[in-house]
This record gives C-alpha cells, sequence and structure tokens, in this order.
C-alpha cells in the first residue's frame, strides 16, 4: 500500500498554523481583494515570502488597477472584465510566475509550459531579479486578454 503524504503544518503569523501543500505551497483560502493575497505572501515559506513581497509591490506598480485573489492556493493578478494575467506558486526551490498570454510578450519568458500561451518564469533563491524585465511583462500582460477562471 502506498503511503501518502501528509502536508506540513508550520506557525504562522501570531500563532495561526498554517498548511502547507506539495512544494511548500501555502494553502489560503480562496478570496478576492487584497487581504487573501497578502495572507498567501505572508504564508510562502523563507525567503520565498520578502520575494513574494516584492512582485506584489512591482505588480501593482506597473499596473495599479489590478484586481487580486486567491485561486487553488495560488495568487492571481488580473484585469476586471479581462480576466488573469498572471498567477504566482510556490514549488520546492523556487517561486514559479506564470504569464497566461506570455508567448505574446518580448521577450518571450523563458519557463516553457503544456499550455501553447502560457510562459514561465522561475525565480530561485539566489536570482538577482531583473525587475525592469519582470516590470515589463507585467505592462505587458495586463494589456492582453486574460485567462477566464
Amino acid at each position: 500500500m502506498a503511503k501518502t503524504k501528509s502536508p506540513k503544518v508550520a506557525a504562522g503569523p501570531m500563532g495561526a498554523k498554517l498548511v502547507l501543500l506539495s512544494g511548500g505551497n501555502p494553502q489560503i483560502a480562496k478570496g478576492y481583494g487584497d487581504a487573501p493575497v497578502q495572507a498567501y505572501i505572508v504564508a510562502m515559506p523563507g525567503w520565498k515570502s520578502e520575494v513574494g513581497r516584492r512582485l506584489d509591490q512591482l505588480i501593482m506598480q506597473a499596473v495599479p488597477k489590478a484586481q487580486k485573489a486567491v485561486k487553488w492556493n495560488s495568487p492571481f493578478y488580473g484585469m476586471e472584465g479581462e480576466g488573469w494575467f498572471l498567477g504566482i506558486h510556490c514549488l520546492t526551490g523556487y517561486i514559479k510566475v506564470a504569464f497566461f498570454r506570455g508567448m505574446s510578450l518580448k521577450p518571450v519568458p523563458p519557463g516553457e509550459s503544456k499550455s501553447n500561451d502560457t510562459r514561465y518564469f522561475h525565480i530561485h533563491e539566489d536570482d538577482q531579479l531583473d525587475e525592469a524585465q519582470f516590470v515589463s511583462w507585467v505592462k505587458q500582460a495586463s494589456q492582453l486578454p486574460g485567462e477566464r477562471m
């Protein structure tokens, strides 16, 4: 009989218990607006929380009218009535940023996807984030039709 992995439980802010799913992705209740996204960022394990905070700042500076939500235990950013243009997810060794229309971005983000349109950008602990390039992708992505999820 195969063993099933139980989720890891970590101490969160003010002693709240956070569940970390496979790869260390925080389990956060579905919700719309800034509060659930901030809860996700706080729950990101280790160095990922600081990077998540910076990504959120860069996204909102680049696209101040972006809408936020947590769905499927991942933050999403989109434009009202246009769908989601970007999602963030924690994996064991990196943060995965999904640009849902990434094949239309210039230059195309490096991470391939099984989806024809989606491209990924991976951020590892020791990476130096090219903020100018990231902001350029965010601005471009926000002007494209988003994913309806």
